[in-house]
């Protein structure tokens, strides 16, 4: 007996396949159009009202009635001037003069290395450059003996001289979102450093134990960089509050986190965590825990139920979609503007919270979603 030979008739098959191209189609269409329409849509638009109003400086009572956000255009129009003017001006001009005399400021992508003349103005107090190309800060920055404020953020900063340990004063440096991949040891001599911003460098992947002489610190951000664990040096920190290492390749945390007893918030969102050490149960002072990812399967159930006011939340990520090119310099870019709004939206999210006029006294569990 011969073999049976089955033929199959294509344009059958073909037409098979554009029916269900057609219904699936059509399917999209109405997920996207019942999207459009959920409330995940409306509380991103109220998210990012928000994000605008708290740029604008206009208090939460003017865009908040009852526990709902009024998204009225015109809030924004009416309060945000006003705010500002505020702000901007508590002292009188001479105070503002006077004080203006030892600050520092540059911005603008046209500079891409520092005027001669800075060197010369070493009573200068604060410097703020941002949104510039310059690539290196010069040695001579070790002569700004009165040096309080270091803002370097958004440059294209990629390495700290270590001179930077001569800056005795030194109470905030922020080198958010430059080209850093490493920090000198030199940087632990700043004894009366209270706030340091590392944050955005995507490429940082450890800092010095030198820097445990930072007992002053307070507040530590190294997030959206390359870490595998939380560095010895910053458990070393005594009197930090709060750390943000989120955006990073933490797997675990160290049995002994709670060594930081005066710790309040502690994010860990968008990290490769699997569990949380009860330690973390041990910390007296937290009030603020965030995390998020599918990987984090134990969670002690103390932590879930504590009664000491710590808001526990769980951040439900979303697959952000990678637009694949041959520029790497692209995708890093893109990754930084990505960071960067998340960096807002999380900003954001805490401040209404602590700002809530009734917080609840157990464990709050919130599950967001957001898509970028």
């Amino acid at each position: 007996m011969g073999h049976q030979v089955i033929i199959f008739d294509f344009s059958v098959i073909r037409g098979l396949w554009e029916t269900r191209v057609k219904k699936n189609k059509e399917r999209q269409r109405k997920e996207k159009e019942r999207l459009e329409k959920s409330s995940l849509e409306k509380i991103k638009q109220e998210w990012n009202f928000i994000l605008e109003c708290r740029k604008k400086g206009i208090p939460q009572s003017k865009y908040l009635k009852n526990g709902f956000v009024d998204t009225d255009k015109k809030i924004l129009d009416t309060y945000g001037k006003a705010s500002q003017l505020q702000k901007r001006h508590p002292l009188s001009d001479e105070a503002h003069k006077e004080r203006n005399k030892f600050i520092f400021q540059l911005s603008g992508e046209q500079w891409k290395e520092l005027p001669d003349s800075l060197k010369e103005q070493v009573y200068l107090k604060e410097w703020h450059i941002c949104n510039t190309l310059i690539q290196t800060i010069p040695a001579y920055i070790g002569l700004f003996k009165d040096l309080r404020v270091l803002e370097l953020s958004k440059n294209q900063i990629n390495h700290l001289p270590v001179e930077i340990g001569c800056l005795k004063n030194l109470k905030v440096l922020n080198v958010s979102f430059n080209n850093l991949k490493s920090v000198p040891p030199e940087l632990g001599d700043c004894e009366n450093l209270e706030k340091l911003d590392l944050s955005g460098n995507m490429e940082i992947t450890e800092l010095p134990f030198e820097l445990s002489n930072l007992k002053q610190v307070t507040v530590v951000d190294v997030s959206a960089n390359k870490f595998h664990s939380i560095p010895i040096c910053v458990l070393r920190m005594s009197n930090l509050q709060w750390l943000d290492i989120s955006s990073n390749n933490l797997k675990d945390l160290p049995e002994d986190i709670d060594r930081l007893d005066q710790l309040q918030t502690l994010l860990l969102q968008k990290n490769k965590l699997t569990y949380l050490p009860r330690a973390l149960v041990n910390m007296p002072k937290l009030s603020l825990l965030v995390v998020s990812g599918d990987d984090l399967v134990e969670i002690p159930t103390a932590v879930c139920e504590s009664t000491t006011g710590l808001k526990f939340v769980s951040l439900k990520d979303s697959p952000v979609e990678t637009i694949v090119c041959e520029d790497t310099e692209e995708i890093i870019e893109s990754e930084r503007e990505r960071e960067q709004f998340e960096k807002e939206f999380m900003k954001a999210y805490i401040e209404d919270l602590k700002e809530r006029d009734s917080t609840p006294s157990y464990t709050t569990k919130v599950l967001l979603s957001l898509q970028l």
